[in-house]
């Protein structure tokens, strides 16, 4: 396994062959608060993954035992004029809009507590992994904001209009069980397992072709909110960039030799 380093609070792990990339949030004493550094970070370890072609899936996870990510960083806000605050937004919106337009699948970990800008990375990944220890929440009213990292947009894809804005209005944190059965977690694993379920989850999916992979991911994220001719429309785009591929080709050569696929990846 190799590791590399984007700033002090980040830290990407590449596994195996590198197909499947671990980005892990890495500032404990802080439990993962989003500060300024740390968002450059996150959008400059995102931007090295989404062009890296042995990468086929990214997993979010974070080092800090009790939590994912608490959000933004009040306690460096709290210092900040109202040019710093201005100064600063460009900034955290790139870090869950490189998280979101990864162009490969991508699969969050959650732990403890994922609020606001913590649980906003979450519903920028594909997929949410959670054990039962894991809160999530989109808090940000309660403090005087709203969530501005994706999650007015990404809550009501994920759970429907009316029940996004009962969790924004009410501020009010939600337990694992109850989040798996709102959807805003896919799967709930044994405690302290969703670091392990969400890698093995990523294996599952790396072993699929990668350019059928960055096809799927962009048709799905690109169709949906069309109108149903649109959608296809962006489907049958998807489709024609993979069917003339050596990865076509080789899938087919595959599965009529009874054999597992060596992915050339273009």
């Amino acid at each position: 396994m190799s590791e590399e380093r984007f700033g002090e609070f980040v830290l990407v792990r590449r596994r195996g062959e590198g197909h499947v990339a671990e980005l892990a949030l890495d500032r404990p004493k802080a439990m993962n608060a989003v500060s300024t550094a740390m968002a450059r970070s996150v959008g400059a370890a995102c931007a090295a993954l989404g062009e890296d072609r042995s990468v086929r899936v990214v997993v979010l996870t974070s080092t800090h035992e009790r939590a994912f990510c608490v959000g933004a960083d009040l306690k460096e806000r709290n210092s900040f004029t109202d040019a710093d605050l201005l100064r600063q937004r460009p900034v955290t919106r790139g870090a869950y809009t490189a998280v979101l337009e990864l162009p490969v699948p991508t699969v969050a970990a959650v732990h403890g507590f994922a609020l606001g800008g913590g649980f906003e990375l979450a519903l920028s990944c594909d997929v949410i992994v959670a054990d039962p220890t894991a809160v999530v929440g989109l808090p940000e009213v309660s403090v005087g904001v709203i969530p501005g990292g994706g999650g007015t947009q990404l809550l009501p894809r994920r759970v429907g209009a009316a029940r996004a804005a009962e969790l924004v209005f009410t501020a009010r944190r939600v337990a694992a069980e109850e989040a798996r059965e709102l959807g805003l977690v896919d799967q709930l694993v044994p405690e302290g397992r969703d670091r392990e379920e969400a890698l093995e989850l990523a294996a599952r999916m790396a072993a699929n072709s990668p350019v059928g992979l960055r096809a799927a991911k962009r048709a799905l994220r690109l169709g949906h909110g069309l109108d149903l001719r649109a959608g296809l429309e962006v489907e049958d785009a998807a489709w024609r960039s993979v069917a003339f591929s050596g990865d076509r080709a080789e899938g087919v050569a595959a599965f009529n030799e009874k054999r597992a696929p060596r992915w050339p990846g273009e």
